[in-house]
Order: structure tokens, then C-alpha cells, then sequence
């Protein structure tokens, strides 16, 4: 299985279409990154896992270290979020700016600090 099948498996056209924009700001903010696919879900890489996403029925999850969720808790309020993840609704905007801001802050971690993945 590769991102693409796991995308196509989603059978609601809106949720595929959601999905493949989180897949496309994951590439673009993380150009270097290898994309694979880690516990079923698509992950991004270098040296150690940088960051998750994954689909449910009502919403995706964008998961980071701790670490990366505690340095934007002040911007978070408004997201319902679990031990580094942040909840993604399907009829909300996807979070591009912060999001973006996160996944640098976390390549930044992994490269500078040498925080791995949990």
C-alpha cells in the first residue's frame, strides 16, 4: 500500500479530496521528506518519523510529537487534540498557515534538537 491507495480507500469523494490536500501541504512543507506509509496510515520521514495523518469517519488526525504540539498549545485552543495530535474536522478549513508552521518547527526538532518520534 502507498499514500495513493490509501487515499483512493476512502469511499466519500469530500473526505479523499480533504485527505489529498493534507497529503499536498505535507509535500510542500516538507519537500525532503520521504513518504510512506507507517501503522496503515501516510507518515513523513527523514532519519526518524516527522509527523502522521490519518482518516476516520468524522474527521483526520495531523499527529506530531508532544513536543511540537506543546510549542503551539497557545494556537490550539480551538482544536480538539490528544497526546500530540490535533482532530481535523471534514467540514472545516484545513489549518494550512499553522499547520505549515508546525511541520517546520518539527523538521527543525528532528534535525537541530535530535527529538525522534515518540
Amino acid at each position: 500500500m502507498n499514500v495513493d491507495d490509501y487515499i483512493a480507500g476512502f469511499d466519500d469523494e469530500h473526505k479523499r479530496d480533504f485527505l489529498a490536500r493534507l497529503r499536498d501541504l505535507s509535500r510542500s512543507a516538507a519537500p525532503t521528506a520521504e513518504e510512506g506509509i507507517k501503522w496503515g496510515n501516510p507518515a513523513y520521514s527523514l532519519n526518524t518519523i516527522l509527523f502522521v495523518f490519518a482518516g476516520y469517519a468524522k474527521h483526520a488526525n495531523f499527529v506530531f510529537t508532544p513536543s511540537t504540539k506543546e510549542a503551539f498549545a497557545d494556537q490550539l485552543g480551538e482544536f480538539d487534540t490528544g497526546k500530540g495530535s490535533i482532530k481535523l474536522y471534514y467540514d472545516r478549513e484545513i489549518p494550512t498557515k499553522l499547520l505549515s508552521q508546525m511541520i517546520a518547527h518539527r523538521i527543525r526538532e528532528a534535525e537541530v534538537d535530535g527529538v525522534k518520534w515518540m
